[in-house]
């Protein structure tokens, strides 16, 4: 099995911005890059697993999170990362679909085409549902203070496994349990 990580992409990898459709708003957060780097050297597989409901609300459609999505994929390749998959569920929140977080459809599709157990992911994000999702499958989690992550953490019965100040500290605290769970086994 190859070792996963699942990040949300709005608000963990690039800046919060509301029903984001445009292209030319993709702003990577700081130490984004280069966490993202560290996890790449490190063996991990990169994907992102993002819920869009501005589709599901006919703000845009799926074109425009195409778009945006193209664009992330060239500003982190300029960076010298690459991305396996972009992931995204495009529904409304009411639609009660199985690939929303926190359910865990986008999760398991992840792991299954990257060939790699729960056991060995790590989900990465800002937001409740992020969280909620890798705690579902039994990975373990790592909650950001970027974007949202700072209201989420007051949140009393969110418990990621570990909080990050941002994608950097993430990345140094996943390479370090990885290989505790490594020395473990």
């Amino acid at each position: 099995m190859r070792p996963l990580v699942v990040l949300d992409r709005d608000g963990t990898i690039i800046e919060e911005r509301p029903y984001l459709s445009d292209p030319e708003g993709v702003r990577l957060l700081p130490g984004a890059a280069e966490g993202l780097r560290l996890l790449q050297r490190e063996g991990f597989s990169l994907a992102v697993a993002t819920n869009q409901s501005g589709v599901g609300r006919g703000y845009f459609g799926l074109e425009e999170v195409a778009g945006v999505n193209q664009r992330l994929r060239e500003v982190l390749g300029a960076s010298g990362v690459s991305l396996k998959k972009v992931y995204c569920c495009p529904h409304h929140p009411e639609a009660r679909c199985y690939c929303r977080k926190p359910e865990m459809g986008l999760l398991q599709r992840a792991a299954r085409e990257a060939g790699a157990s729960f056991h060995d992911t790590f989900v990465v994000g800002d937001k409740e549902c992020d969280i909620e999702m890798g705690r579902r499958a039994g990975a373990k989690t790592v909650l950001v203070r970027t974007g949202w992550g700072r209201a989420a953490e007051k949140t009393d019965d969110l418990r990621p496994d570990f909080v990050a100040e941002d994608l950097r500290e993430a990345a140094s605290i996943i390479v370090r349990e990885a290989r505790v769970l490594e020395a473990a086994e």
